[in-house]
């Protein structure tokens, strides 16, 4: 344990680092404009960090596999399907029927709305349903898919643009009237998620042990299916999708930190994905002048260790 106490204060040492590096390089002559912008993208990155943290090592447990993760589900194809039917029912005049704020609570409501629906009609009709809910979820997502894609088609290529914006993960437009909400939120949450961890370690045993011991199994995938929905929602609404982020951190997390306390592990992964995340966007930004988003390359770089998970399994 006193090692990996040894790696969290070096991954909050990390942290800080990139924060004060991101925040304080390079600042100009309008330096309390830059201060105020960065502060933005910094607090939006750190509230996506929490959120991808917790609900993928969280979702992770409840599956016992290392490899999905919440957007399976099919959360980011909701989302995406969303914006499509917007825009393809108003056109350029998007902007002024909703406002960011509408926008991303209508989003949060239609993301948590389908997890609801996804657990009433699958998984509470019986025990073994976990994998069920996943396969359920994941075909439901490729539908959406196809059928943004398809709309996508019809739309005027000016109104497309609208919705190529929603596509990627972006945090070089923040609007602050969503962070407030966000941060209360998923603040709230994060209290009430933590508090929970010690539930995640007795889950973690496997059904029959937890009930042995006590658990109100069926009850506590509910919640945490729950918290795990709404963390997903907001992190998708208030920046966009990131799909392989989750699985990236969540695995370099398991990696770094050899302990079976989820307290101890998600507070971890926070840590990680915060210095993915900032130290990331901080590259793009002033090595790469913003020519690639840093959700691409995170993609890119989760969809290759992906595959490498999947081939590491394969010869075990």
């Amino acid at each position: 344990m006193t090692g990996d106490r040894k790696k969290i204060t070096a991954l909050g040492l990390t942290t800080l680092l990139v924060v004060v590096s991101y925040l304080f390089y390079r600042l100009g002559n309008s330096w309390e404009f830059a201060i105020q912008l960065r502060s933005s993208k910094v607090l939006a990155m750190l509230i996506v960090s929490c959120c991808v943290a917790y609900s993928s090592v969280a979702f992770q447990t409840l599956t016992a596999n290392r490899i999905l993760t919440p957007s399976i589900m099919g959360f980011e194809s909701v989302y995406l399907l969303l914006q499509t039917v917007i825009v393809f029912i108003y056109g350029d005049m998007t902007f002024k029927v909703l406002n960011s704020v509408d926008n991303f609570l209508l989003s949060v409501l239609c993301m948590i709305g389908f997890a609801f629906l996804l657990y009433i009609l699958i998984y509470k009709k019986g025990k073994s349903n976990m994998y069920l809910l996943l396969l359920i979820g994941l075909v439901l997502g490729i539908l959406f898919n196809t059928m943004s894609s398809f709309m996508q088609l019809l739309i005027d290529p000016n109104d497309f643009f609208i919705i190529q914006g929603k596509m990627f993960a972006s945090f070089n437009k923040i609007n602050d009237d969503l962070l407030v909400y966000s941060l209360v939120l998923i603040g709230a949450l994060m209290i009430v998620g933590f508090r929970l961890t010690k539930y995640l370690d007795v889950i973690a045993l496997g059904r029959d042990q937890a009930i042995n011991l006590g658990l109100n199994y069926n009850r506590m995938i509910q919640i945490f299916l729950i918290i795990i929905a709404v963390m997903v929602s907001v992190s998708t609404a208030l920046v966009g999708p990131i799909t392989f982020f989750g699985l990236l951190v969540s695995n370099l997390t398991y990696e770094l930190i050899k302990t079976h306390r989820h307290s101890v592990i998600i507070f971890a992964c926070c840590l990680v994905s915060a210095i993915t995340v900032i130290g990331g966007q901080f590259l793009m930004e002033r090595l790469f002048a913003l020519s690639t988003p840093i959700s691409t390359i995170i993609n890119f770089i989760g969809g290759l260790y992906f595959m490498y998970l999947l081939l590491k399994v394969k010869k075990i």
